[in-house]
């Protein structure tokens, strides 16, 4: 049983996870601390609004603690490391949410034999609909990835992959919720150029992209028959998908997720 959570980093994925734990009752809110480097001011805000703990000294927001959770940026992951290793201790389980940086990185950086599980979450985590990868390190057990796997699943569904795919998840379904935002700007510009309120789009453009959605979760047919039963021969969808092969919109999401993996790599490279 989890009794108190400590987050290093208040970022907007500590934020998102956060919010989902709240919402969910995973731990009761004053049991989640948070610290950050030095930035009072956003902890003071985390707190206002979740009713958690925040404090920039790090030893009193992990003393007493189960789960250390790190979600620092990739470029401060090893300072925040150094920073809290003397006050992470062997019955500690210890969560990345860190892009990039694998599990032997972080081991290694403790210097002590600590489990470690990586994770992959995103910002969905929030309205508890993330959709988050885990794996674990050379000294977490199955236990430990259960832990794991049961803090996840309160803010969205979990799977389970060999850290050699971590990257390929990050530049997926870690980053996968900006695409699809990015598609819904293009909508929305679309929409308003021709005359719709404002309203009405966001209701029209959410509520399809939740339908399509629930139908790829529910459905038995693979993603290109639900395309294709919508695309009706010389029809006003088969035009918008002309449009979309013309300006090779498949080849650049592939694109997209591959650069997304390659940076990953990149990140814990660096």
């Amino acid at each position: 049983m989890i009794q108190k959570i400590a987050f290093i980093g208040a970022g907007s994925m500590a934020e998102a996870i956060i919010e989902g734990m709240v919402n969910k009752k995973v731990v009761k809110s004053e049991y989640i601390y948070v610290a950050n480097k030095e930035n009072e001011a956003r902890l003071e805000e985390l707190k206002a609004k979740y009713n958690i703990v925040g404090n920039t000294n790090k030893e009193e927001v992990i003393q007493d603690s189960d789960v250390v959770i790190f979600a620092t940026k990739p470029y401060d992951m090893e300072n925040a490391i150094l920073d809290t290793r003397e006050f992470i201790q062997p019955h500690h389980l210890v969560i990345s949410v860190v892009a990039g940086i694998s599990t032997d990185f972080i081991t290694d950086r403790l210097g002590k034999e600590v489990a470690v599980i990586r994770s992959m979450p995103n910002t969905s985590a929030a309205v508890g609909y993330s959709a988050t990868a885990i794996t674990k390190g050379k000294y977490a057990t199955d236990a430990h990835l259960l832990i794991a796997e049961r803090l996840f699943k309160a803010i969205g569904t979990v799977s389970v992959v060999d850290e050699d795919k971590m990257h390929i998840v990050t530049g997926i379904s870690g980053s996968g919720p900006a695409y699809v935002y990015y598609l819904v700007e293009a909508m929305e510009k679309a929409a308003h150029e021709e005359g719709l309120d404002e309203n009405t789009t966001k209701q029209l453009i959410t509520q399809t992209i939740i339908g399509a959605g629930e139908m790829l979760k529910q459905a038995k047919d693979p993603v290109n028959v639900l395309r294709e039963n919508v695309t009706s021969p010389n029809g006003t969808t088969a035009a918008g998908i002309q449009t979309l092969s013309e300006y090779q919109f498949q080849e650049a999401v592939v694109n997209c997720v591959k650069n997304a993996t390659k940076r990953s790599v990149e990140l814990g490279e660096d």
